[in-house]
């Protein structure tokens, strides 16, 4: 309910900076906790869907949301566009950091559509008096924060109708080469200009006063979240787009080859397939997978090498595991900067800014005896910590970690923080040595520490309910790997048994990765058991049918699904553990509440 409505003058008035300026009033919604908007809200409703965050429940439409920044998922941009275009979208954002997701959700519906919110940042201070107010009017960079509505005040201003930002505005304090005058002047074609007219927008909200050539792209905006997705990049499409650099294609919202047999809607599909459809036309590479780092046929960065990959699972991996250079790139970034080659010189690609800011120390046993759910669960929990910091972590240097121990680690990492990257002391590739691992300590200003306790609180927050009866076991988010199908096989196949009548078992994986297995044979024993194999898809863009309707309990060993499940499942209770739970439960139908053997 709105508050009455009050003659009265703000109470304060703040000045912040205005990531996009424009006009709007409205109630406040404000929590201290950051929300991803991807898997945390609905994009036709604006109801926030995340199990875990503070204001569940709470629709967004019409109100000023202030939060310290997005979280998780570089698709919040796309969520928020979406909002933009169908009339759902908030007032105004306000947030206390430095925020790029959300804001470039912002640009592109203004850019491309002529849709547009304000977007602020503002101090500490001034969030939290922001926070405590009912109503506030934003005007430009200036905030009025009211105790009640004024008799004034618009309740719904939702999306105005907004003009380009003036080329001079643009252009105002940027170092560009010629041939990036070039690309704003559209010599190279209307969709490079708009892309560049975006990069540059985003390049003063990171910051930065010059630009960067990458040599690759992973594009991530190829989910489709409703008619704005598909409208996006149809018009890219339209206007004779084609990327510059090697790009991928992350995962899609639809098992191209199978949606019809599982019963997907009809509308759904055709429009999912035609996002995809759209993206290959503009020349990315269609290889369908959110883990572009465990493709064969296309080479790894290289330590040093400047990217822009969005997903953030393979953002953070890239950074930490490989040691190339990208920012968290939010989603329609990704294909402005394949069509032009060019990137804000900002964030993570420059070394400075890749130094930790908190240490983290992890208070624990050695753990002997844990198994693969170890390092999502302690990623989810780093995260947490970590909050936007890039954290340096002690107290793995003497485990051995696989590729796919990193990839557990770092989903869940990226889920519950807004960092771009990990340190792992004496592990990664960048705090291997003492030299590198004291720069960091040099700038970190604060410590946290995990201990046992903490490692049962996160168990007990991924597993939200305590029915045993499972239904429907989730794997592959991330994709599965080799080495995981591998394992996974010899787990169900060595225990003679052969899947629960009433379980569904469901793994996704590349098209690559489904190549090799079916080479060694691997997918037609599993098909044998009874599992379902999918490629080109992933769980946080599977919904019903493909997840039956009857089932009440998922179990995952993935932390970033476990997270995201209960929103993106209709309220569905989630399970969490390891590999070989999960096989066991596959042949039994159930799974045992309680802290598993390495952690009781």
């Amino acid at each position: 309910m709105s508050p009455a409505p009050s003659t009265i003058n703000p109470a304060t008035t703040i000045t912040g900076t205005a990531y996009i300026s424009s006009s709007a009033s409205g109630p406040v919604l404000s929590s201290s906790t950051p929300l991803s908007f991807w898997g945390g809200v609905s994009p036709a409703t604006s109801q926030i869907l995340d199990a875990h965050h503070p204001l569940l429940g709470q629709q967004l439409a019409g109100r000023v949301l202030a939060i310290p920044s997005s979280r998780g998922s570089c698709s919040g941009s796309g969520v928020l566009l979406e909002l933009l275009l169908n009339g759902h979208a908030p007032a105004a954002l306000v947030f206390e950091l430095q925020e790029e997701i959300l804001t470039l959700g912002v640009l592109v519906a203004r850019e491309v559509f002529g849709k547009s919110i304000p977007v602020l940042r503002v101090g500490r201070g001034e969030f939290e008096r922001v926070c405590r107010s009912a109503w506030v009017r934003v005007v430009g960079e200036r905030v009025e924060c009211y105790d009640a509505r004024p008799e004034d005040g618009l309740e719904f201003a939702v999306g105005v109708e907004t003009g380009s930002v003036p080329e001079a505005e643009t252009l105002s304090g940027m170092s560009l080469s010629e041939d990036d005058l070039r690309l704003f002047q559209g010599q190279y074609g209307k969709a490079a200009q708009v892309a560049m007219r975006i990069i540059l927008q985003m390049a003063k909200v990171q910051g930065a006063d010059s630009l960067l050539s990458v040599t690759r792209a992973h594009i991530d905006g190829c989910v489709y979240t409703g008619p704005a997705t598909l409208a996006f990049a149809n018009q890219l499409k339209d206007w004779d787009a084609q990327v510059r650099i090697p790009t991928t294609l992350n995962s899609v919202s639809v098992d191209l080859a199978r949606w019809r047999a599982q019963g997907v809607d009809e509308e759904f599909g055709i429009a999912a397939s035609a996002l995809a459809s759209a993206y290959v036309a503009m020349g990315v590479k269609p290889t369908y997978t959110c883990a572009p780092y465990l493709l064969d046929d296309v080479p790894l960065p290289r330590k040093g090498e400047q990217i822009m990959w969005a997903e953030s699972n393979a953002v953070v991996f890239a950074n930490s595991v490989l040691g190339a250079r990208t920012v968290k790139c939010p989603d329609y970034l990704d294909i402005c900067v394949a069509l032009t080659g060019r990137a804000p010189n900002a964030g993570c690609h420059i070394a400075v800014n890749r130094r930790a800011g908190i240490k983290i120390i992890l208070d624990f046993p050695s753990l002997a005896k844990r198994d693969e759910s170890f390092f999502p669960l302690l990623g989810y929990l780093v995260g947490e910590a970590a909050g936007n910091r890039i954290p340096i972590v002690f107290g793995l240097e003497k485990l051995s970690v696989s590729q796919d121990d990193m990839k557990a680690f770092g989903a869940a990492f990226a889920t519950t923080s807004s960092a771009a990257m990990f340190h792992l002391a004496g592990l990664t590739p960048e705090a291997s040595t003492d030299e590198e691992i004291s720069s960091h300590l040099s700038c970190v200003n604060s410590t946290a520490t995990i201990t046992t306790d903490d490692l049962r609180r996160g168990w007990e927050t991924l597993n939200n309910t305590a029915i045993e009866k499972i239904d429907l076991i989730s794997l592959g988010n991330p994709h599965f790997s080799l080495a995981e199908i591998r394992l996974f096989t010899t787990l169900l196949t060595r225990s003679e048994t052969t899947k629960h009548p009433e379980i569904t078992l469901i793994i996704t994986t590349s098209r690559a990765t489904y190549s090799r297995a079916g080479e060694e044979g691997l997918i037609e024993t599993l098909e044998n058991w009874g599992v379902q194999i999918l490629t080109d898809t992933c769980w946080c863009m599977i919904s019903e049918p493909v997840i039956p309707l009857d089932a009440k309990t998922v179990l995952t060993n993935s932390g970033k699904y476990a997270h995201y499940a209960p929103g993106l499942t209709a309220g569905r209770g989630v399970r969490f553990a390891g590999l070989g739970d999960c096989a066991r439960a596959a042949g039994e139908g159930v799974l045992v509440v309680g802290l598993p053997g390495w952690l009781a």
